[in-house]
């Protein structure tokens, strides 16, 4: 994939983060699906679409199988390990593979969608449209936003090694005005802050899996990464948190 307005055009491709994304990306806090189930997602009997599901996080994590869940990634990679874990932990989930614009579900099928960490990879106009004619009136959709706290020092001196090597990445400067925009009339915003615990080898699979990196480097510049980033976690405790940022901002349909 390549956008301009992402890292300056360069090109990624979470095809090939797929497996340390499912290894190391599961790092939302329990705030975050106490909040979903607060908001319906996933509740008995209703239907729940999760966009750029990758992996499947959310959904393994709020799994109900009185509720029907569906996932959507344009990364056939990433669907493969969503679609695997699906049928090791027999979860009756739906995972397809589709540009978030054009999904092909049904007209006013959904009582819940969510979008995490990805809505700035989609087109924002046809998003606004396609989000509309999934939803059922009354249907919620909660857009979600989890950043590094750049006062974290572990995190701030990652992004830092990550930057030594692929200067084009522009992530890693905390939640940006995505989370904000008025895509629809009457959204609401809020945030919270969550420390989430780490293993060194945990974080560094998790910055592995993120655009900056496995995404767009190539074979050399990722060896020469990785030692940088390793020698930095051998200074570090063997455990350690990282703090977060969560922001959600959620539209309900009339």
């Amino acid at each position: 994939m390549e956008l301009k307005r992402i890292d300056n055009g360069q090109a990624f491709d979470f095809g090939k983060t797929a497996a340390a994304y499912a290894a190391y990306r599961d790092i939302y806090p329990q705030e975050l699906y106490d909040l979903l189930r607060s908001f319906g997602v996933a509740s008995d009997g209703t239907a729940w679409l999760d966009l750029g599901t990758g992996t499947g996080v959310l959904p393994g994590n709020l799994y109900n199988r009185n509720a029907s869940i569906t996932g959507v990634d344009i990364s056939e990679e990433q669907i493969r390990f969503a679609r695997w874990k699906a049928d090791k932990n027999g979860w009756n989930i739906n995972y397809i593979v589709s540009p978030a614009e054009s999904t092909g579900l049904p007209d006013h099928w959904f009582d819940a969608i969510t979008a995490a960490q990805c809505f700035w990879y989609f087109d924002r106009e046809k998003m606004r449209a396609e989000i509309r004619r999934l939803l059922k009136p009354g249907g919620v959709f909660i857009k979600i936003v989890m950043d590094w706290d750049l006062s974290d020092p572990i995190a701030a001196r990652s992004i830092g090694i990550v930057k030594e090597f692929n200067p084009d990445w522009t992530g890693g400067k905390g939640v940006g005005s995505d989370i904000f925009d008025d895509l629809f009339p009457g959204r609401r915003t809020d945030a919270f802050y969550a420390e989430s615990p780490f293993t060194r080898e945990k974080w560094h699979g998790r910055m592995c899996a993120c655009r900056g990196t496995l995404a767009s480097m190539d074979g050399e510049t990722f060896r020469k990464w990785e030692q940088a980033h390793l020698r930095f976690l051998d200074r570090c405790p063997e455990q350690f948190t990282v703090r977060h940022k969560i922001c959600y901002s959620f539209f309900t349909v009339e």
